[in-house]
């Protein structure tokens, strides 16, 4: 079938006359025992500088995949981000369904973030995870002039509001080598996203211990 699903919620899928799936990146390399943790949605002024925290203790670099107005919000924390080593990827200007906007503001969506981006990092991002895992011809076509659109292989579901066991057991189940985990820094249920912080350090022990290494999303690509 010929789709991207839409996640996050059990909407019916995106339909394309092409598939569309030929154009997202779900994982890297399975020859090199790597993983990439990626974090949606953020900054924001809680949850981020915990994951931050944790990353820097355990000396693991990842990709957070940040929205616009958020980015635009929280200086210090995208300032934070980068001086931490780690990449950032478009998700879009506010989490909207890129799918449902005209061509305009699917530009407008895109084009501001990597403004804002680019203020702190000194280029766009190339890599672009579309909101929900939504796509559309429309947005593949414009997304691939500059961008990688990159999803993800094992979502933990953390914004979900889970446990951290369930998280922790989520990612034992899916995870292979050149997955791409997908868990945010910002929103969850009822913006509690203290799950996530409490899983982290034991999904990175678990990665540790079973022998993966840590890149961030370009890295893991290349």
């Amino acid at each position: 079938m010929n789709l991207v699903e839409t996640a996050h919620t059990g909407e019916e899928a995106v339909h394309s006359s092409y598939n569309l799936k030929e154009h997202v990146t779900y994982s890297g390399s399975r020859s090199r025992k790597q993983v990439a943790l990626t974090f949606d949605d953020g900054p924001d002024a809680k949850y981020t500088q915990q994951i931050i925290d944790i990353l820097r203790k355990e000396n693991v670099k990842a990709t957070f995949f940040v929205t616009g107005e958020h980015a635009e919000a929280h200086p210090d924390m995208m300032k934070r981000i980068v001086n931490g080593g780690h990449e950032i990827g478009n998700h879009s200007w506010d989490h909207t369904n890129l799918t449902t906007l005209t061509d305009p503001q699917l530009a407008d969506e895109i084009d501001k973030t990597d403004a804002v981006i680019q203020q702190f990092t000194g280029h766009p991002s190339n890599l672009l995870r579309p909101p929900y895992g939504a796509l559309s011809k429309q947005v593949a076509d414009y997304a691939e002039k500059s961008h990688r659109i990159v999803c993800w292989s094992v979502d933990t579901r953390d914004w979900e509001g889970i446990s951290a066991d369930r998280i922790l057991e989520n990612v034992k189940k899916e995870v292979k080598p050149g997955a791409i985990i997908l868990q945010h820094s910002a929103g969850g249920k009822k913006g509690n996203l203290s799950n996530t912080v409490a899983a982290l350090p034991h999904l990175i022990q678990y990665l540790k211990e079973h022998g993966y290494q840590f890149a961030t999303v370009s890295e893991l690509l290349n």
